[in-house]
């Protein structure tokens, strides 16, 4: 494989993995993908896009337009009477039709799919898709706290528009935040996966931040760890 593939969404996590690979010397592409995504994060993406395109010869950018496909796969679906689930899922849908777009540009260019995850994220409180944003070849930053991911990014110069806005997974096409998701900040939860419970006392919504951090990480699970096998005992294979 002789380069990297990287969706960029005008956060700053794709901002800072797609800046790491960049400074590889090896070939990039960069995709963005939007699905009824706002403005404002077409807007970041582009300039981070055009940013790298312009400081490394070796950067390459493609826009691929995802709305139409999605509401067209949408539009078949049969309807539900629950909304709650189905706009999760489809949220999740989105992540999966992206990583698809990826791994096809990753297919014909011989080239990694990088992925955006921080350690917060995948493999603290599980935040992103199964098969989605979490399928992926390589994760560059996913030793990194969303604190750190910030402080690397400013050092690298990245456009003062992403290191300001607040994250967001963008796949609801409304302004919600990861905050407004988890219920706690990222720095909350990094405190939360550094907690030993040592005896000291911790304040109400220190306890709040960990009940939210536990649940989630006992709930996620599933995308952490390998994917269960049936081990078929020897004496049913004869």
């Amino acid at each position: 494989m002789s380069g990297f593939v990287v969706g960029v969404s005008g956060g700053i996590d794709s901002a800072l993995t797609s800046t790491l690979c960049a400074m590889t010397e090896k070939p990039v592409l960069l995709v963005e993908m939007p699905i009824h995504q706002a403005p404002s994060h077409v807007t970041r993406a582009q300039q981070h896009m055009d940013f790298l395109e312009q400081r490394f010869e070796h950067v390459r950018t493609t826009r691929v337009e995802l709305t139409s496909p999605f509401d067209t796969w949408v539009n078949s679906l049969p309807s539900s009477d629950n909304n709650a689930l189905p706009n999760l899922s489809l949220a999740n849908s989105r992540a999966r039709l992206r990583m698809t777009t990826l791994y096809y540009f990753a297919g014909i260019h011989k080239y990694l799919v990088a992925g955006t995850g921080n350690k917060v994220e995948d493999f603290g409180v599980g935040f992103y898709t199964k098969y989605g944003d979490g399928g992926v070849d390589l994760s560059p930053i996913a030793d990194l706290m969303k604190t750190e991911v910030y402080s690397l990014a400013e050092s690298l110069g990245i456009h003062d528009d992403i290191l300001n806005a607040a994250p967001t997974d963008g796949l609801f096409g409304d302004d919600r935040s990861d905050e407004d998701q988890l219920g706690a900040s990222y720095p909350e939860l990094e405190w939360a996966m550094a907690y030993t419970n040592n005896g000291e006392k911790i304040s109400k919504r220190e306890r709040e931040v960990l009940d939210i951090y536990q649940k989630l990480n006992k709930q996620n699970q599933h995308k952490m760890q390998p994917i269960p096998v049936c081990i078929i005992p020897e004496e049913l294979r004869t």
